[in-house]
């Protein structure tokens, strides 16, 4: 695939003052160290490994945390999505799939299932119900990207990619973005109408700290985890960094808006908790 390179090279040290901090949301140890994939829907938030690994917690606005499933067959989630309906859908890194839980259950069925994934990580949704998923290789530093289309079919979209790891669409679905957490650097793409992806140029890159989840705001705004550096970044549509929130630990590994976009939940790796930041 044809891409072009910018010189877009930039460091925390060339990022804003710090303007706003995180507090707990979900206390140190509520959810495993496996803690991500956190989706806002209907008033509550969802994260993987409630408790103990291969679960979903539900989270309401108090911060009150119950078990909502048990994944079947040892499978593990990590990125959530639900689409208008109300589906969930669960990467399971572990048997390479793409789960479903339908809307008003708690049964969970296969969506969609590849052998030659690696491992499905990060998933995107779009307004038609299409999935984009990452699919790194950490072994190797490399990864791919997939398609996963309303009907449950999959389609690659790139291989030989570096360590592919957050992904995320903008609301008119016009744009793409995916990071790669070894390389750090955000890659963003544009989508046409059938939902295919060109015009690969680099956002932005980082000489430190890997990269995690990220989401995008009705703005357009990324929202990117820095892991191991301790903060969540807000990003424009151009790449330059507008606001650093900085977080209580150092090890995010996603990050979710509430339903007005007034907030943003992060997970936190090695506290296995979930800190929220005020955006307002």
């Amino acid at each position: 695939m044809k891409y072009f390179i910018a010189a877009v090279a930039l460091s925390l040290s060339a990022t804003p003052i710090l303007a706003k901090n995180s507090t707990d949301f979900v206390t140190d140890n509520t959810f495993t160290k496996g803690v991500e994939g956190p989706v806002f829907y209907k008033g509550y938030l969802y994260a993987v490994n409630f408790a103990k690994q291969g679960t979903i917690g539900k989270v309401d606005k108090l911060g009150k945390t119950n078990l909502f499933i048990k994944l079947p067959n040892d499978s593990v989630g990590n990125g959530l999505q639900f689409d208008s309906q109300g589906n969930l859908y669960i990467a399971d890194y572990v048997n390479h799939n793409i789960l479903k839980v339908p809307a008003n259950s708690q049964g969970v069925e296969v969506f969609a299932h590849n052998s030659d994934m690696n491992q499905p990580n990060d998933i995107a949704i779009t307004k038609r119900g299409a999935l984009f998923a990452s699919d790194p290789n950490w072994t190797n530093s490399t990864g791919k990207l997939w398609r996963i289309n309303a009907d449950g079919s999959t389609q690659l979209l790139e291989e030989n990619m570096g360590t592919t790891n957050g992904v995320a669409v903008n609301s008119d679905n016009s744009k793409l973005y995916v990071n790669e957490s070894v390389q750090r650097v955000i890659w963003q793409y544009d989508l046409d109408s059938e939902l295919n992806i060109s015009n690969k140029q680099p956002l932005i890159k980082f000489d430190d700290h890997g990269m995690d989840g990220m989401r995008v705001d009705n703005q357009g705004n990324i929202y990117v985890a820095r892991y191991g550096a301790g903060v969540v970044l807000k990003i424009s549509p151009t790449g330059k960094i507008l606001q650093t929130y900085i977080l209580k630990g150092q090890h995010p590994t996603n990050v979710a808006f509430n339903d007005e976009q007034t907030k943003l939940f992060v997970t936190m790796q090695k506290r296995g908790a979930i800190e929220v930041v005020d955006l307002e």
